[in-house]
């Protein structure tokens, strides 16, 4: 065995298809997988506000994501900081990785030695890239649908890792998914410039899974949008938000509690007792917590209403203070 096959730690092994993107309208620029590999998002996806993305992948190099990063940030272009990653790495020949910046430079490789199928298609600000495939036409089909796509970036990567999964995706089957998007500039508060970052793990339909939490992550956008435009005094604008919310996630009984407590705390309380009977009736604790939020200043403390609320929940009585 040779030293390079040697230093191939098996947890190094995502062989697998991705894309990495830049939306031209927003700047946002993301980064999707999928692969028959446990958690392949820990070590594939790589994304930073104002600075770029990457994919790294087949025998994984893990560094060269957090260091391609670097090099971006310290102003090399993306096919500038891959080659120099390249230019120092011995097993070049084993990687896979595709770069995209924030100008929408993209650079992608497919060393001699991944393991077929494998290849990369690159276009004016994406790129699709996969090894050990079913079939070569993975990734130009990923490449196609994502070109094709008009929504939104994280719709449009999972969109590809769906035609990539349809044209026969990773020859082994499939388990785990991640999507990664950030926004195009830098607010200096990383937790504020990741629009969504999602993992499957361990999952029979990983893309299927992906699709379900995209939505569900919609809804939550959604919710806390209501918040902002509640707190902002724009009650109708926000307590639609509340509806659109519930309507995508029926569900999550979570959704249609919060609104009920906002109509309830507004004095609309005979628009809440019909949300408030659907929210009880999936669980009875929900009335219980009802209880709790006059206390925590989230809902008028108002007795009369309370019983009417608890009413709802059938034969409940309005627990006293402290129980």
């Amino acid at each position: 065995m040779t030293d390079s096959h040697r230093s191939m730690h098996p947890s190094r092994l995502a062989h697998t298809f991705s894309i990495v993107a830049r939306d031209p309208r927003t700047g946002q620029m993301g980064v999707a997988v999928q692969s028959h590999w446990f958690s392949v998002g820990s070590v594939v996806t790589w994304a930073e506000a104002g600075v770029g993305a990457v994919a790294t992948q087949a025998m994984v190099e893990v560094s060269h994501g957090p260091l391609g990063l670097d090099l971006m940030r310290g102003g090399l272009s993306a096919p500038q900081a891959l080659r120099a990653l390249l230019a120092a790495d011995e097993g070049r020949a084993l990687r896979q990785v595709a770069m995209v910046d924030a100008d929408g430079e993209i650079a992608a490789h497919t060393g001699a030695r991944c393991i077929a199928d494998a290849g990369h298609t690159m276009g004016e600000t994406f790129s699709a890239q996969a090894n050990m495939m079913a079939t070569p036409d993975v990734w130009p089909d990923m490449a196609d649908a994502y070109g094709q796509s008009t929504e939104d970036l994280p719709e449009r990567l999972v969109t590809a890792l769906e035609a990539g999964q349809g044209a026969g995706g990773d020859i082994r089957g499939r388990q785990s998914a991640a999507l990664l998007v950030v926004e195009g500039e830098s607010s200096g508060r990383p937790w504020a410039d990741r629009v969504v970052e999602l993992r499957v793990e361990d999952d029979r339909e990983p893309i299927r899974e992906l699709r379900r939490l995209l939505t569900l992550h919609r809804a939550y956008e959604h919710m806390n949008r209501g918040d902002e435009l509640l707190a902002a005094g724009q009650v109708e604008e926000a307590l639609e938000a509340y509806g659109t919310a519930a309507t995508m996630a029926p569900q999550v009984k979570e959704m249609p509690f919060w609104h009920a407590v906002t109509l309830a705390d507004l004095g609309r309380v005979e628009e809440a007792l019909p949300i408030f009977r659907e929210v009880f009736a999936a669980n009875p604790d929900w009335g219980t917590l009802v209880q709790r939020l006059p206390a925590a200043g989230l809902l008028r403390d108002d007795q009369q209403m309370m019983e009417r609320i608890l009413a709802t929940r059938g034969g409940d009585q309005v627990a006293q203070p402290g129980r």
